[in-house]
């Protein structure tokens, strides 16, 4: 009796798994356009979004979405409220500790913004007493924080759309983030308009990382794979290039 029961049991544990693992739930924030955000109807649209439909539909994947604040994505994952973070997530050093990154499937620098008529440089000097507002938790959290937090005063948002509300209203003196994202979710944006790039592009790896990936846990390497070579499979077959066309006029894979 205990055989069988045994038996029953490991059949009904093997189904329960293979049912669980057939939809893969990503995360996002959805506060990143063009990247990953919501439209009117509060449906997930932006580019992160059709390459992750597209990267589950050559991997044979069930997705589905799932909405968790930033500072929530890691934690979330690890204790297992999702499987994916699909959310402009940068490889980094300090992150590649907690979770297992796929293949990068974009690469951007990093920029300053201000007010066309503030000063150009980007110095401990410039940015003596000012605020900066960035998105908390991020790697231009960390970059400012470490660079200027001595010097400057630096202001947290859940949201990188709450940081343009307040370099709007004249709050925040500077912010800073993806290049990318800043340019068209921002700068060519009428919000945007008084407003430019400052310094240099920041491309120190320390801090910006090696591209944006997926990112899982540590232990989900076959579901990465999957992922790595959905990855690949969309770059070839013009996928990915056709998808990126409708947002970008530049190569946003990067080098």
């Amino acid at each position: 009796m205990n055989k069988y029961l045994s038996v029953i049991i490991a059949a009904a544990t093997l189904l329960s798994t293979s049912v669980i693992a057939k939809e893969v739930r990503l995360a996002s924030d959805f506060t990143y356009p063009p990247f990953n955000y919501k439209d009117s109807s509060g449906k997930p649209v932006g580019f992160d979004i059709e390459i992750a439909d597209a990267l589950c539909e050559e991997a044979q994947l069930e997705c589905v979405w799932v909405s968790q604040g930033w500072d929530a994505l890691i934690p979330s994952l690890l204790s297992r409220k999702s499987d994916v973070i699909m959310a402009s997530m940068r490889i980094t050093e300090d992150r590649k500790k907690k979770v297992l990154f796929t293949n990068k499937y974009y690469q951007t620098p990093a920029r300053f913004v201000a007010a066309n008529d503030v000063s150009d440089g980007i110095s401990i000097d410039a940015l003596k007493d000012k605020v900066i507002g960035v998105q908390g938790g991020t790697i231009h959290d960390r970059y400012v924080t470490d660079k200027f937090g001595d010097v400057a005063e630096i202001k947290r948002y859940s949201g990188q759309d709450e940081v343009y509300i307040d370099m709007q209203n004249g709050r925040l003196d500077y912010t800073f983030g993806n290049a990318d994202q800043l340019l068209l979710a921002f700068l060519e944006k009428d919000q945007g308009k008084g407003f430019e790039f400052k310094g240099e592009a920041v491309t120190d790896k320390e801090y910006i990382g090696e591209g944006t990936a997926l990112a899982l846990r540590q232990q989900d390497k076959q579901l990465a794979e999957k992922f790595n070579q959905a990855i690949i499979a969309i770059r070839a077959n013009g996928t990915y290039d056709k998808i990126a066309s409708k947002y970008f006029t530049f190569d946003i894979y990067g080098d």
